[in-house]
């Protein structure tokens, strides 16, 4: 069985995502995607929301697709994560150069500490290059219209959040 890792904290959950996690399907068997608790960052949804949010959308995918999508919240080093999900890829999806630098970096360390699990890089569609969970929750603070970022279900509970 392929098992593919799909890490990220998903605050919140962005179309841009979502593309990942459907090309993501084609790959693998059964996919994982590791919700970042990562309390450093401050998160605008709680962990419990942010893995509600993923699954909504992934039992959609997971019926078109056959794929097996679960969410795993973890606060490990992503390659420990990997382990214990028994991935053997992990999944980022690249939006530009600057994400390439940042990602090669991580690739790198990773493969140091266990060079078994394999980085799989996807490319955002073009239409999806310029959504960033953080500009979403910016845009969307100050009154601008997210709609076209986001799936219905995470616009909603982003409206009500900021309310």
């Amino acid at each position: 069985m392929r098992i593919g890792l799909y890490p990220g904290t998903f605050d919140p959950l962005t179309n841009g995502h979502v593309d990942i996690i459907t090309r993501a399907c084609r790959l693998v068997d059964r996919l994982v995607i590791g919700v970042a608790i990562n309390r450093d960052k401050g998160p605008l949804f709680t962990l419990e929301e942010r893995v509600a949010m993923i699954e909504a959308e992934a039992a959609a995918l997971a019926a078109h697709t056959g794929v097996e999508i679960v969410a795993h919240p973890f606060e490990n080093l992503l390659i420990d994560c990997a382990r214990d999900v028994g991935a053997q890829f992990i999944i980022r999806g690249l939006r530009a150069v600057a994400d390439f630098e940042y990602e090669y970096q991580m690739v790198g360390m990773n493969r140091a500490l266990d060079d078994s699990v394999e980085t799989v890089f996807l490319m955002a569609e073009a239409r999806h290059q310029a959504i960033a969970s953080k500009l979403v929750k910016e845009i969307a603070r100050l009154r601008g219209d997210v709609q076209r970022f986001v799936p219905a279900s995470v616009h909603r509970a982003l409206m009500e959040k900021l309310r």
